[in-house]
């Protein structure tokens, strides 16, 4: 039998168990609002019996580990939504940075660019769609009156704001292509310092759980943090190795093995100032298939690269079809030959510098010594009203409508994907909190439990104590 020391001795396991579990407890309790800790729960386990004449005997109470409370589905789950809303946050941020620059750009002919317009409407009346109106306005004004100063005057004003305009937008667009670059390049910074933390993470688990024999719990939770922020990056595969390293590879590239980091990432211009992704080791470019570094560079190469090719198309064709017409005029001086614009492109499109500075050099008539002609001037007004093969049998202003209208739909796909994101990440946050979660409730309770134990094996040691001093008086 267990005699008086053996229950001693047993009232003194169940003191240092009750009073473990009290300090998990209050390490629960600690981390309630800690989002990378899963709460801790004492394995414990009765002690090893001893046999006696009638029967075996137990012995008390032991800890037998710190378990962590995680459910690995749930966060294999998390972590691999964690780079689809990456990648859908990054397109749906650039996406809006770009609306907000370029808003005063748009006008009311995109209903689905007004749909998510996040500044005011005042400044709609600047919009490109509007000064093309008002470009061909213009020349119908000359048409009516081609004698007129005047209306040359304003036909010129006009063409020097929707010049201006033109060139503003893409140099707006050329200045988001860059800023997306420097995001691009933080990012995989970012991701680089991450994949070393997992390895460091990783030697750091293996040493503690060699040294104690357990599980270094707040070392995963932290490793697991890592391991999401990483995958909102950039999408990757991760093998738990055996023992309990987590080793990770992306487009099909080891980088991380265990302790060490086998590669890096880094940016790589393709051409054009395009930056794309690769390891340090190899030439060849990656294949991403998520994380807000894809996602950067799919908004970058997709929405906002067609925008801009789109007002390169619209200026092009309208500087070759507005000179095409017009160098057939003739001025109120009699000269023709000239152009109406320069340039090739958004970024490049003028207005001819002897216009701006003499309206008389309009070429209106079609015919020398005609100052009440108006053929040409008429034919430039006529064009805003006829469709142009290059710009798909639109006409300019439709052709306009057309490529705001395609970017406000890549925004608003992009807000329904995060918003569909947000709604399965809240549904499977809400899964694990309550697997891996700290309730107070809960944890105040196993407080006062483990607290009412733990008076309780101290009243056995009073007990038998009581009993040895009976015993020990006996004697004396």
């Amino acid at each position: 039998m267990l005699g008086l020391f053996g229950t001693l001795n047993l009232g003194a396991r169940s003191l240092q168990v009750q009073q473990t579990g009290v300090e998990i407890a209050g390490q629960n309790l600690a981390n309630i609002n800690n989002p990378a800790y899963a709460r801790q729960r004492l394995d414990i386990q009765t002690s090893l019996t001893i046999p006696t004449p009638i029967g075996p005997e137990g012995t008390g109470v032991q800890a037998a580990g710190i378990q962590q409370v995680r459910d690995s589905l749930l966060d294999g789950q998390i972590q691999n939504e964690a780079s689809v809303g990456g990648y859908w946050n990054a397109q749906q941020s650039a996406l809006e940075n770009a609306q907000t620059q370029l808003n005063e750009f748009f006008n009311e002919s995109s209903s689905s660019v007004d749909s998510t317009a996040t500044a005011g409407s005042a400044a709609t009346a600047q919009g490109l769609s509007s000064q093309l109106d008002g470009l061909f306005t213009a020349f119908q004004s000359v048409a009516t009156d081609p004698a007129s100063l005047t209306q040359r005057q304003a036909l010129v004003n006009q063409a020097q704001t929707l010049a201006s305009t033109f060139n503003d937008t893409a140099q707006r667009l050329g200045d988001l292509h860059t800023s997306l670059n420097t995001t691009l390049t933080s990012d995989v910074a970012s991701a680089n310092q991450l994949m070393s933390d997992v390895a460091g993470l990783n030697k750091q688990i293996s040493v503690a759980e060699m040294t104690t024999g357990g599980t270094a719990n707040d070392l995963r939770d932290l490793r697991q943090q890592k391991l999401e922020a990483l995958g909102n990056l950039v999408n990757f595969d991760a093998t738990t190795a055996s023992d309990g390293s987590v080793n990770i590879s992306i487009g099909g590239t080891q980088l991380v093995s265990g302790q060490q980091v086998l590669d890096t990432l880094q940016t790589y211009d393709a051409g054009n100032g395009q930056l794309l992704v690769q390891t340090a080791t190899s030439a060849a470019p990656l294949t991403l298939t998520g994380g807000a570094i894809q996602g950067t560079i799919a908004a970058r190469d997709g929405a906002l690269q067609t925008l801009q090719t789109s007002l390169d198309s619209l200026a092009s064709t309208l500087v070759s079809q507005v000179n095409n017409t017009y160098k057939g005029g003739y001025d109120l001086n009699g000269k023709t030959g000239a152009t109406f614009f320069t340039g090739t492109s958004a970024a490049t499109i003028g207005v001819n510098s002897t216009l701006q500075n003499d309206p008389s050099s309009v070429q209106a008539a079609g015919a020398a010594d005609a100052p009440g002609d108006n053929t040409v001037a008429l034919a430039l007004a006529q064009l805003g009203l006829q469709s142009n093969a290059a710009l798909g049998n639109q006409t300019f202003s439709d052709a306009y409508a057309l490529d705001v209208s395609s970017f406000g739909n890549s925004l608003s796909n992009a807000n329904n994907q995060v918003a569909n994101y947000n709604a399965l990440n809240t549904m499977l946050l809400n899964q694990r909190d309550s697997v891996s979660g700290v309730s107070l409730e809960e944890e105040m309770t196993s407080l006062i439990t483990f607290q009412k134990a733990y008076q309780a094996s101290a009243k056995i040691i009073t007990t038998v104590d009581q009993m040895l001093t009976t015993l020990i008086g006996l004697k004396t």
